[in-house]
């Protein structure tokens, strides 16, 4: 009786990560269900909830079957078995993917009503059909390779999260009996090619504003017999594999740590099964081979429509025109602070204030500029950055390789363990080492998150440090669709700690006494705690105590044990919480002073901003960090503070701007459920409004911060 009350109050006191990642990926689905947003957005918001609901198939689920194969039956904070969660989120993913094809039969039919269309092949024009032969013949069947299963041809490699047709042949004169059903049945499977689009535009009348596209795989399966001559195919399905992509890396045995993640990449491909995706009406011969290759008979997922619906992001790009199906487009601005742009000099602005940079609202090409400009100065000595996860295209690289090549010295800590941008960033590294650049990897054991350049430059007879701390990665592409924040500054004490940062991650440094910032896994846990307690204490004293905290992920119990003190003492706690956030919000006796929101919106509310009010002493803090047990014990995170008036007071507008949202904000109840945010005010959506700079910029005399009106009903 007791371990069951003991799982019945953790169950009230916390929300569990998992389930609470369900609710995140059903706000997203609302987007795409949302009449307010244009329709060509509401496409690619089904495509981003496939895409989250992959990762969190290969990563989070994957992770608790191991654990259950492992027989591992301990409960976490949350009062969750393994056994018992993985049972819960099975139903509840079964839920979500019901919800996702519903979506998008009734997106299909808004489209097809703007004369924008997926089409089977049988219900093609004639000139259409000769076009789509065409491009089958032309550009298709070349890349497609057929592979047979049979006594001399073992089970091929089936890539996970690639859609692969599976093909039940005849032969009129071969004989190969199926002892289940007694009939005789050749079993083949064909992948969809990943590097030729998903959905083929099809020709139509000129002026005509239709736009009809085929799926690829439907044109396959209709000139399959190309591909098996002489045999009769009977059933051809869609099917696709969801694989484990956790690495299991041996940092400390390895030699090389390269080529250490570069092997376990290759063993990636083979990992264990998670989930089998099969089209609806999946031939039984065709499904039993499958079973029998991959095991994964609790876990099928059988979809009453097109697999992978991750492919409407690329598809709804694609559609030509139509801009008024789409978000009105928005010019970034170059911070005002360098009015000239690329033609400032950087380092003189700097050296006269801090520079606040707010993405995407204002460009990340200021960041790119100033680096281009460092490496281009010959009064620079040394260019030291961190690179999580990089664009494609990244003129960082060039600048930095440039750099390096001029004689200056150039450290790039790369982290190669950045998952899913392993590949990449391994390429970036071998780059940068060609060009010049000292390269380090990071720490073993932990991955290096931390956002920061330091530029070191002679100036007179003193060397001057520059520094760029930011929230964000260090991705131009990125940075048009994710918020974040970045401080650009010469203070002396963060430019010393900065230059203690890469010592600490290149060299031998075993402790430091940081003068303004906090680091992970050292010392932004404690610094996090004394700073949620000190608010305690002065609620506790009458003083004036608020904390304001913004992040993408809340999930670590000793930080939410100390925000329910904290709430019990008096602290009126506002956190904005796009994700997972295991905090139980407006409990009676734990919590009531703890109000949660999620913005869910255009871009990607990706900043980390911490503000505590201090007895009206505000400190404002921006981090690379979420109050998550990762990236707090596991990961070298930075936390800097703002010192600068100007700065401080730019970063609580932005937070009270989003705390005014009540268009896309939505309010975290105790049941763990999230409803829209009304409070009778005219409507504020914080990231359209946030276009309009004058809304933080220029900067005004700080405003106090008041705790906003509870809604009506919370």
């Amino acid at each position: 009786m007791e371990t069951k009350q003991g799982h019945h109050q953790a169950q009230a006191t916390y929300i569990n990560r998992d389930l609470s990642w369900i609710e995140f990926n059903t706000r997203v689905m609302e987007e795409a269900q949302a009449s307010d947003t244009p329709l060509l957005e509401r496409i690619k918001f089904l495509g981003i909830v496939s895409r989250n609901l992959d990762e969190f198939m290969s990563v989070r689920v994957a992770g608790i079957r191991n654990q259950i194969k492992a027989g591992y039956n301990k409960k976490d904070f949350t009062g969750y078995t393994p056994a018992g969660l993985y049972k819960r989120l099975t139903k509840r993913v079964e839920k979500m993917v019901s919800q996702q094809y519903r979506t998008y039969r009734e997106l299909s039919r808004l489209l097809g009503k703007q004369g924008i269309t997926l089409t089977h092949y049988g219900d093609l024009s004639v000139t259409q059909q000769k076009a789509a032969d065409t491009y089958y013949h032309d550009v298709i069947y070349p890349v497609l390779t057929p592979m047979a299963v049979d006594q001399s041809r073992p089970f091929p490699l089936v890539h996970g999260l690639s859609v692969y047709l599976s093909v039940v042949l005849e032969h009129p004169n071969l004989k190969t009996v199926d002892q289940e059903d007694g009939e005789a049945h050749y079993f083949a499977i064909v992948q969809i090619p990943s590097n030729l689009p998903r959905a083929v535009a099809l020709p139509h009348r000129q002026n005509s504003k239709k736009q009809q596209y085929i799926l690829i795989e439907d044109l396959i399966c209709q000139h399959i017999q190309t591909l098996f001559g002489g045999y009769t195919p009977i059933a051809v399905n869609a099917f696709r594999l969801t694989r484990n992509a956790d690495l299991d890396i041996n940092e400390e045995d390895a030699e090389d740590l390269m080529e250490e993640i570069e092997n376990q990449l290759r063993k990636r491909r083979r990992s264990a099964p998670v989930r089998l995706e099969i089209q609806k009406d999946f031939h039984p011969y065709a499904l039993a081979q499958l079973l029998e290759e991959f095991d994964v008979s609790e876990a099928v997922y059988e979809i009453d429509g097109p697999l992978d619906l991750g492919f409407l992001l690329s598809f709804s790009d694609s559609v030509v025109g139509r801009d008024s199906l789409r978000y009105p487009p928005e010019i970034q601005r170059y911070a005002p602070e360098f009015p000239e742009g690329s033609e400032t000099d950087f380092f003189s602005v700097i050296r006269e204030r801090d520079v606040l940079l707010y993405h995407p609202y204002e460009s990340f090409d200021a960041i790119s500029d100033f680096i281009e400009q460092s490496a281009d100065d010959p009064d620079v000595m040394a260019i030291k950055m961190t690179l999580y996860r990089v664009s494609g295209k990244s003129s960082l690289i060039h600048s930095l390789a440039r750099a390096a090549e001029s004689g200056k010295q150039v450290t790039v800590v790369v982290e190669l363990k950045a998952r899913f941008d392993e590949e990449r960033n391994i390429v970036w590294a071998k780059m940068l080492e060609k060009a010049g650049c000292h390269v380090v990897y990071g720490l073993v054991g932990l991955k290096t998150h931390a956002k920061v350049i330091l530029v070191v430059r002679r100036e007179g007879n003193t060397l001057r440090r520059y520094i760029h701390m930011g929230t964000g990665n260090y991705n131009a592409s990125t940075a048009r669709l994710y918020t974040d924040v970045g401080l650009l500054t010469v203070n002396p004490q963060i430019g010393e700690d900065a230059s203690e940062v890469f010592n600490h991650i290149t060299g031998y440094t075993e402790s430091h006494e940081w003068q303004a910032v906090a680091v992970a896994p050292s010392t932004m846990m404690n610094k996090f705690i004394s700073l949620i307690r000190r608010e305690a204490d002065h609620a506790r004293n009458g003083k004036p105590a608020r904390i304001i905290a913004k992040m993408n992920s809340l999930s670590n119990q000793q930080i939410i044990d100390e925000l329910y003190v904290a709430s019990q003492a008096g602290v009126k706690i506002d956190l904005i919480v796009r994700g997972v956030c295991c905090l139980r919000p407006g409990v009676p006796g734990l919590s009531e002073n703890v109000r949660v929101r999620s913005i869910v919106d255009r871009y990607l509310e990706h900043s980390r901003i911490f503000a505590f009010e201090n007895g009206g002493e505000q400190e404002v803090w921006l981090a690379s960090a979420d109050w998550m047990t990762r990236n707090l014990t596991r990961r070298v995170e930075l936390m800097c503070p703002l010192f600068d008036k100007n700065t401080k007071t730019a970063v609580l507008n932005i937070l009270n701007l989003i705390l005014a949202d009540n268009v896309k904000a939505r309010i975290l109840l105790p049941s763990g459920n999230y409803e829209l945010f009304k409070n009778g005010e005219p409507p504020l959506r914080s990231q359209f409004h946030a276009w309009n700079i004058s809304s933080w910029k220029p900067y005004v005399p700080p405003a106090a911060l008041g705790h906003p009106t509870p809604s009506p009903n919370l």
